[in-house]
């Protein structure tokens, strides 16, 4: 084996790879990821405050398949790389390389590793000694338990916590392991115990495509024991994840999904959502219950059926579906119980920027990095907020603002953008929820569908034809998390807006607010619906400058929009009086 042919493992990954500085001038790190169906190359900013973000500012796919490059030369000798993919491959490292320089990217912060194909390559030394010749670049292999490790922690990334089952599909393998963020040294933990199989996508593919039906049935039976086992076993080393599948109160294991043929599913997913237009356009954080996860049938129909282009599903993943649809049923079979099924951006590079970072930047909750603005005045604009809830109020099972993490950004938004029109804000609002930061860790489709709409509410919700199809669609999906969401995003954005016409400068003290303005609000059940008696408390001054019926007509529309997704029957009653 030549020397340049390095295996990273759980032992040595963190001086291979060294870890991030946070008082370092240059933050840029160049990733390469070699794997089985691609080269995927990026840049990313790990810069504090926000380095938890791993903001990606530069990115490339080269289409060189490796898997198919290796298997060329299966029917004639060994699995080896020919001499073209080896000069192809050492050309697209040294330009990946020109462009890190390009970007003043440190020699010492660009990283580059290979998985499946490398591994098995009779002449992987000889690949890797023209890549060094050719950019000066140093390739390691990833031994599995650090693909398990680089992949789940890449899709755990995108979360402020985790529990739950991971699985990473790519071309040549795919790992299982169970991510729980409450244990301690959780991602060693699941490196460890984790289980790779050899069924990638592309290499199920091949098998799938042979003439020799007997070898696919093999391999689809050995695929299927393989989950099997690799879900028993986790369940003997985790008891919480053995309690999701024999606790009768437990609604069963989440489940994370990441690799580009996990994504390719989910994308076709999307496409056959009962929400079309499906409102949110990356498939990041895209979450369905597992009974609709499961239709494996109707899926690889779709797939076969449907002739224009599916967003999010190239021709190759297309072509690979009818693997990519068997690894999921085999899954399916191993795991009776699932609840939720959520596919994630993240993957093998942003696992192993994640895992430069350290620990205590990796744990903190990104939410609030989100948001600009004085953390005291903040809190004082969300305590005021939240006392407009009704004191008799069980809202943790309802996606709010405030449930959801969403409050600091929420609060720093009210009095954004405050000389443009309201209906022009309205509209920018549900836009940018959708749109903004697409790889934020944190912001789930949920997230961002009830974030949109509470600001859009904010606004009063005045929306054109084009803009009203997202607003109700959006609705649609928190709708299918609980019916109420919908009345607490509008009843919110109303408290909003009343307190921006009371106070039309955002509060530069934390006490501004408590000066102007005091709620007291209870709910009661009637045969026909629920009402919030909302009592609005107004300092004397306020009383006398503003019209209190302008104030009133706030709430008059509140609980009626959501009436166009059978949402629960809810109103408002107000009352205004002097004396806060």
């Amino acid at each position: 084996m030549s020397s340049t042919t390095d295996i990273i493992t759980l032992e040595n990954f963190a001086s291979t790879m060294p870890p991030w500085d946070p008082n370092l001038s240059n933050h840029l790190y160049a990733l390469v990821d070699m794997g089985s169906n691609g080269i995927r190359f990026s840049i990313s900013d790990l810069s504090p405050p926000q380095s938890r973000f791993l903001r990606c500012i530069y990115r490339e796919r080269a289409a060189i398949s490796l898997f198919d490059a290796l298997h060329k030369s299966a029917s004639s000798g060994p699995l080896t790389f020919s001499s073209d993919v080896i000069a192809q491959v050492s050309m697209t490292l040294a330009r990946f390389k020109s462009i890190a320089n390009d970007y003043r990217v440190p020699m010492e912060h660009i990283s580059v590793f290979a998985t499946e194909a490398m591994r098995k390559a009779e002449n992987a030394a000889e690949m890797l000694d023209a890549v060094l010749e050719s950019s000066g670049l140093s390739v390691y292999v990833l031994a599995p338990e650090v693909e398990t490790l680089f992949g789940s922690m890449g899709a755990r990334s995108g979360f402020d916590t985790v529990d739950g089952l991971f699985l990473d599909l790519g071309g040549g393998s795919v790992q299982m392991t169970y991510l729980n963020s409450s244990l301690d040294d959780y991602e060693i933990v699941a490196a460890k115990t984790g289980k790779s199989l050899p069924f990638g996508a592309a290499k199920l593919m091949k098998v799938l495509e042979s003439d020799e039906g007997e070898a696919q049935v093999a391999a689809v039976n050995s695929l299927q024991a393989g989950m099997r086992d690799a879900f028993a076993q986790l369940q003997q080393q985790f008891p919480p994840l053995r309690e999701t599948q024999i606790n009768q109160g437990s609604s069963g294991v989440d489940v994370f999904l990441c690799g580009g043929g996990f994504r390719g599913y989910g994308s076709l997913l999307m496409h056959i959502d009962p929400i079309q237009p499906y409102p949110i356009p990356t498939v990041g954080a895209y979450t369905v219950k597992g009974s609709f996860f499961s239709q494996t049938e109707h899926m690889r129909k779709v797939n076969a059926e449907y002739e224009a282009k599916i967003h999010g599903m190239s021709k190759r993943r297309r072509q690979q579906f009818p693997a990519i649809a068997t690894v999921v049923e085999a899954l399916v079979a191993a795991v009776p119980r699932i609840h939720t099924v959520t596919f994630c951006s993240g993957g093998n590079r942003e696992g192993a920027l994640f895992m430069k970072l350290t620990k205590p930047v990796r744990e903190e909750n990104p939410l609030p990095l989100l948001h600009q603005g004085n953390s005291t005045n903040l809190e004082s604009v969300i305590h005021t907020l939240q006392s407009s809830l009704p004191d008799n109020l069980d809202s943790s099972h309802i996606p709010t603002i405030f449930t959801l993490g969403l409050g600091p950004l929420f609060a720093s938004s009210i009095w954004a953008r405050i000389g443009e029109s309201n209906d022009a804000n309205a509209a920018f609002e549900l836009h940018q929820a959708v749109n903004r930061d697409p790889s934020a860790p944190g912001l789930s489709h949920l997230a961002r569908a009830v974030l949109g709409l509470t600001l859009c509410y904010r606004w009063g919700a005045s929306l054109g034809p084009f803009h009203k199809m997202l607003q109700v669609n959006l609705q649609r999906l928190v709708n299918q998390s609980n019916p109420e969401a919908n009345f607490w995003a509008e009843y919110l954005g109303a408290i909003a807006r009343l307190l921006a016409m009371l106070c039309p400068v955002s509060p530069d003290s934390a006490d501004k607010l408590i000066k102007v303005v005091k709620f007291n609000s209870t709910m009661k059940t009637t045969k026909k619906k629920t009402i919030v008696q909302l009592t609005v408390s107004l300092s004397p001054a306020t009383c006398q400058a503003l019209d209190t019926e302008e104030l009133v007509s706030i709430f008059k529309s509140v609980g009626k929009t959501a009436d166009t997704v059978d949402a629960t029957k809810m109103k408002v009653e107000l009352t205004i009086q002097r004396g806060a």
